[in-house]
């Protein structure tokens, strides 16, 4: 927790599990559980389920804290009215949840409400709050998910198409062709037009307009790939530097070690975001091709070194992160180093 939450002293620990119709609301107090409830999972019931816990318990803002875990859009309404009641609020990964309720049999909506609670009250100390996502950045989440749908859609229609060649005749792989053609047309300029309503948005407000020049300053990194890291590190607000961003994103070495006998190489750890691994290793495979200083090491680590080329890839993957993250904090573009040439590289024209 920050210096500002340090302050805190949470009494109240209200664990929520949110399924699309209901939610489970678990109050816990010194790890025993006092109040559990059902609700809809819809705005007013849950304003009204709040006040009157807030009413019945006299619990404050300062000291109560809510929990669920990240379940997308079905957490949208109980988020929002926490927001809006002020109320402390922690947004986990499931996982990281469930990894601290130790072994576990029974599953029901009820239980899981006073696991959350129950992990809330353990890891009062080390809680991380939610920090909210501007509207432009959750619109801009929204528009990056369509296209990426869209995408799906125009690849599933061409994919099986294209396997067609050398295996079916040519007169029925045109026929069908142009019975599709209408549909890849209309897919390429809803697409078109998507990621038009994207650069326009976040070139209207000045501080994504700012973070966006800065990460497409790095080479091999485009406007697909800053757009996932704006959205992902919320702004950089909640993952702020780079080692944060690396395990998140699943390009961290992490040992791997058990007893005197057992040893393996460090690696990287399958906990990650893996849309976001997928385009920073676009992008180190380009930079790889087209960048003379990644080229260049490349080709020193496996070649000459005899590194694996995976390993190399996520070592690259890692540089170009790094350098996106430095721009960020230096507040400015990225520069080309130049790189050092030979002395006879440098020796004048006979």
């Amino acid at each position: 927790m920050d210096a500002l939450n340090k302050l805190k002293r949470y009494v109240y620990f209200i664990g929520i599990d949110i399924s699309k119709e209901t939610l489970d609301i678990a109050v816990m107090v010194q790890g025993s559980v006092l109040v559990h409830n059902t609700i809809p999972n819809e705005p007013k019931a849950i304003k009204d389920h709040m006040l009157h816990l807030k009413a019945s318990l006299k619990f404050t803002t300062r000291n109560t804290v809510v929990g669920m875990e990240n379940t997308g859009i079905y957490g949208n309404h109980v988020i929002n009215k926490l927001k809006t009641l002020k109320i402390d609020t922690v947004v986990d990964p499931p996982l990281r949840i469930k990894n601290s309720s130790g072994l576990i049999r029974a599953k029901t909506d009820k239980k899981d409400a006073e696991r959350i609670a129950l992990y809330l009250y353990k890891s009062r100390d080390i809680l991380r709050l939610r920090i909210p996502r501007r509207p432009i950045i959750e619109q801009l989440a929204g528009l990056s998910a369509l296209r990426k749908r869209l995408q799906s859609l125009h690849i599933a229609m061409r994919v099986p198409l294209k396997e067609h060649t050398g295996f079916v005749k040519k007169g029925l792989i045109e026929q069908n062709n142009r019975l599709c053609s209408r549909s890849f047309e209309a897919l390429r300029l809803d697409i078109k037009d998507v990621e038009d309503s994207i650069e326009a948005t976040w070139k209207a407000d000045e501080e994504t307009n700012r973070l966006m020049t800065l990460m497409q300053s790095v080479p091999c990194v485009g406007p697909v790939v800053a757009l996932e890291i704006l959205i992902c590190t919320n702004e950089f607000k909640n993952i702020r530097t780079i080692r944060q961003f690396a395990s998140y994103a699943g390009i961290a070495p992490f040992p791997y070690k058990s007893g005197t006998t057992i040893r393996k190489k460090t690696r990287v750890s399958k906990i990650a975001n893996k849309k976001m691994k997928a385009l920073l290793h676009n992008s180190a495979v380009l930079a790889k091709k087209f960048i003379p200083d990644i080229k260049a090491y490349y080709h020193r680590k496996t070649d000459i070194e005899g590194k694996h080329k995976m390993s190399v890839l996520n070592a690259i993957r890692l540089k170009i992160a790094a350098r996106v993250y430095s721009c960020i904090k230096n507040n400015r573009l990225y520069e080309k180093i130049h790189e050092y040439k030979p002395a006879k590289d440098l020796a004048p024209p006979i």
